[in-house]
């Protein structure tokens, strides 16, 4: 009876410590799903709450990248089904806010409101997990699309995306994407979505870089090669610089790289989870009346995104696939949580099946 009742979910105990647990199944209030996770995965966010840079309670259930299927529903949600399989985003807005009705899903009810999966409410590296405002955030996933194809996009192909988006990139701009981490080669997939005439992607990691060429950049930095990376953009580009810097990783020296390598009037689009200080070093930023712009952008969420989303991937304009380097049952969470913040094998994404699925992975 109690493995009914009962679950298996990775809770957040404190700063590097953090445990496969059984925890009760949850039950869906007004408005409110529960899925069973069919697929799910470890972010570079969640590696942030681990190791004690963003903080959160105690207790948490971690994850915020689910695929599932619906398992029980709550009274208010209409239009779904028992059974149904659903992506949700990583940001689940309520969609009746002041700011996700002026359009600012990712901040809802107040900053970074709309982050809760895995953050103020239990997330998604369990075998179930609530889904709060539901009618908001489920996104029914066509039958022609397997679980693998569309997990990635409820975070890192949002995210990544949005910086080509939120820089409002134009058709032939150029653009340098700084660190290929999963979030900054869907940046570089977004660049090239966006009609970008020339991506330069930089990072230190031969096989990231070799997947950024994969994902759509033309030209590859490797910054222990290149001293001065700043100068040897400033080459290809002829002098003038990138019209475009996306900062995929968030530390104040990929932060001043992008800044350095804009040429005047440009946008550098910042993706980056920064602790600590960031400071802006004046020469590059023109003193401040330079025409450069700097935007920043939280992963956009709701149903209608991760529709869209998975609209590039049915009609073949977008494949994340290959950044599923790795695959582990849930039982083996905590050593796939170790290799990849050891950044071991080749790794890039780690995939997490919590239980069986027909919809899961080729095999």
């Amino acid at each position: 009876m109690l493995d009914l009742l009962t679950m298996r979910a990775l809770v957040f105990h404190g700063t590097n410590d953090i445990r496969l647990e059984r925890v009760p199944i949850p039950k869906p209030g007004f408005g409110e799903v529960v899925i069973r996770v069919t697929l799910t995965t470890i972010c570079g966010t969640d590696l942030h709450i681990v190791r004690g840079e963003y903080p959160v309670e105690r207790g948490l259930v971690l994850g915020h990248e689910p695929v599932g299927l619906i398992h029980e529903i709550g009274p208010g949600v209409t239009g779904y089904q028992v059974g149904q399989r659903v992506l949700v985003g990583a940001i689940t807005p309520c969609g009746q806010c002041h700011s996700c009705l002026g359009g600012r899903l990712s901040q809802c009810g107040g900053a970074l409101g709309g982050w809760k999966l895995g953050n103020s409410v239990n997330g998604a590296q369990a075998e179930y997990m609530l889904v709060p405002n539901a009618q908001a955030n489920l996104a029914p996933i066509p039958d022609e699309l397997r679980d693998d194809q569309v997990v990635l996009l409820a975070d890192i192909a949002s995210t990544g995306l949005s910086a080509a988006e939120s820089a409002e990139l134009k058709v032939g701009d150029s653009v340098a994407v700084f660190a290929q981490g999963p979030i900054g080669l869907c940046a570089t997939a977004g660049a090239r979505l966006k009609g970008a005439g020339l991506i330069i992607a930089v990072d230190s990691d031969p096989t990231r870089l070799a997947m950024a060429r994969r994902m759509g950049a033309d030209i590859v930095i490797n910054p222990l090669k290149h001293y001065d990376v700043d100068e040897e953009i400033r080459r290809i580009t002829g002098g003038r610089g990138v019209d475009v810097a996306i900062e995929a990783l968030g530390t104040q020296q990929t932060f001043e790289n992008a800044l350095r390598c804009l040429t005047p009037g440009g946008t550098l689009s910042s993706l980056g989870v920064y602790s600590g200080k960031l400071s802006v070093p004046l020469e590059p930023f023109c003193a401040g009346i330079g025409d450069i712009r700097v935007v920043t952008t939280l992963c956009p969420g709701g149903k209608e995104r991760m529709r869209r989303l998975m609209e590039l991937v049915l009609h073949g304009r977008l494949d994340l696939t290959p950044l599923l380097t790795h695959h582990f049952t849930l039982d083996r969470i905590e050593e796939a949580y170790q290799l990849f913040g050891e950044r071991r094998d080749g790794v890039i994404k780690v995939a997490i099946l919590p239980g069986e699925s027909q919809h899961l992975l080729n095999s």
